[in-house]
């Protein structure tokens, strides 16, 4: 499956995209500007038109991705999203996958992508890689993107440098599942950051200092961290669009890390905690709003 660039540059390799939204979107752009042939799909086909008139080619249905294409991309809502474009009357398991791939950038729970794994490769043959993203629409639109892996290493190999055209790291954690379970860690540190963000800018507001500050004053520091930089800005300067991630999702996520750790008995009282908070945040604020606006739980009520 060795990529080979022809002769007015294009990459040979055919590959399909399915699900367009926040990530999907620039992820697919990005290969689209690599040379790259893709075909995508998306529930609301209206948000393929930029891509189409940009190359793509669009399937009507998910079954469709899989003609003439051996690796097909995936980034979806949540389990239930995955299961319906793999598994419905118009899914991928519909159609013959010896010899496919997909790559799945969703974040689901680890048992899901195993299950969905297995059952996927005994219908049709199709392999699987399951390969969540941290670094945001940011990382998305500029592939700085952060990709952990799970599934058979020769397969992460084959697809590897397709990857690298939409990320910077590709890092193979483990068998199926194994990328799932690091996305869900990177998520204990992201959600707790994000809770604990909110927390130190309304400190600063409350205190009468100019929280706008904190990222230069504390750049280089112990408190330093990417998280730092970007999103207390956003939070103080209530900047939510594009959002850095919708409260709904953040706190899915956080719900996977706690079941998780029920069943591998390790104590997550800080995601615990911080899943609260975004519970809070999904009543108060709305579930598709920025998981930034965590911060407007603390204001002060006027009036």
């Amino acid at each position: 499956m060795a990529e080979v660039d022809g002769a007015d540059g294009a990459k040979t390799e055919k590959l399909g995209y399915l699900g367009l939204g926040m990530m999907g979107f620039p992820m697919t752009r990005r290969l689209i500007n690599a040379g790259y042939d893709v075909t995508v799909w998306n529930r609301s086909a209206g948000k393929a038109a930029a891509l189409v008139e940009a190359g793509a080619r669009l399937a009507a249905q998910p079954c469709d991705v899989d003609a003439g294409v051996n690796i097909i991309f995936m980034c979806l809502t949540d389990a239930a999203a995955v299961e319906l474009v793999v598994f419905g009357h118009d899914g991928l398991a519909t159609v013959s996958g010896q010899g496919k791939l997909v790559v799945d950038f969703s974040s689901i729970h680890p048992d899901a992508a195993r299950s969905i794994a297995a059952r996927l490769k005994a219908k049709n043959g199709m392999g699987w890689i399951d390969a969540p993203v941290s670094g945001g629409t940011k990382g998305a639109e500029e592939g700085t993107l952060a990709v952990m892996a799970g599934g058979d290493a020769a397969d992460i190999e084959k697809v590897r440098s397709i990857i690298l055209a939409m990320a910077r790291r590709l890092t193979h954690m483990g068998p199926t599942g194994a990328g799932q379970t690091t996305k869900l860690c990177n998520q204990v540190i992201v959600g707790c950051a994000m809770a604990v963000l909110a927390e130190a800018a309304r400190l600063a507001v409350n205190a009468g200092i100019d929280a706008n500050k904190l990222p230069e004053a504390l750049a280089g520091g112990f408190a330093d961290s990417i998280p730092l930089q970007l999103f207390v800005p956003r939070m103080v300067q209530a900047k939510h669009s594009p959002p850095a991630g919708h409260i709904a999702t953040m706190l899915k996520d956080l719900d996977t890390v706690i079941d998780v750790a029920r069943d591998t008995s390790s104590p997550v009282p800080m995601s615990a905690l911080a899943a609260q908070l975004f519970r809070l945040a999904k009543a108060a604020r709305g579930a598709d709003a920025d998981a930034l606006e965590i911060y407007k739980l603390s204001a002060r009520q006027t009036g």
